[in-house]
């Protein structure tokens, strides 16, 4: 059986026993869906990116403590969120101010449709106006679709919890 066959649970007991290649695979298989969860939540790029990659180290180095009482891909998310409202919390303690940006600016996607773009940016501004609990709690329900009881297990919280948030 090749690693790209095997179940997430084999692949994370895989690493944890010393597999150099078994995390590899489990990262190229959840990354697309754990950036998408981490961009909604903190709506940067550039923060988003630095929460999935410190999320990745966390679950590298915890791999062998993973107790199995929920999915792998759901333990994978939850510690992206937790990645995600500490980056927030950080933000909070730490105000910044941006500079103005000078130079080029990124290039135009040209496969993006006008429509999708206006439906894109009317959902991330309203998202972007919500507390960061109700936000996290949209985003995996609503835009990744997960159950409530999954995405409660993700967020630490009870499904009643998620269901009133979203």
């Amino acid at each position: 059986m090749t690693a790209a066959e095997r179940s997430d649970a084999d692949l994370l007991r895989a690493h944890a026993d010393g597999d150099p290649l078994a995390f590899e695979v489990l990262v190229r298989r959840h990354r697309d869906r754990l950036w998408a969860v981490a961009l909604r939540t903190l709506r940067d790029p550039e923060e988003a990116a630095d929460a999935v990659q410190d999320a990745l180290i966390s679950a590298y180095r915890a791999a062998g403590s993973f107790r199995a009482e929920s999915a792998v891909t759901t333990w994978l998310h939850r510690i992206v969120v937790n990645s995600c409202l500490d980056r927030i919390r950080r933000r909070r303690t730490r105000p910044t101010i941006s500079l103005p940006g000078e130079g080029p600016q990124d290039p135009a996607d040209a496969h993006d449709r006008m429509a999708e773009r206006d439906t894109a940016m009317a959902v991330e501004e309203a998202l972007g106006q919500l507390p960061v609990e109700q936000r996290a709690a949209i985003t995996l329900v609503d835009i990744e679709g997960y159950s409530v009881a999954d995405s409660a297990v993700i967020l630490g919280v009870a499904a009643g919890t998620v269901k009133s948030r979203c």
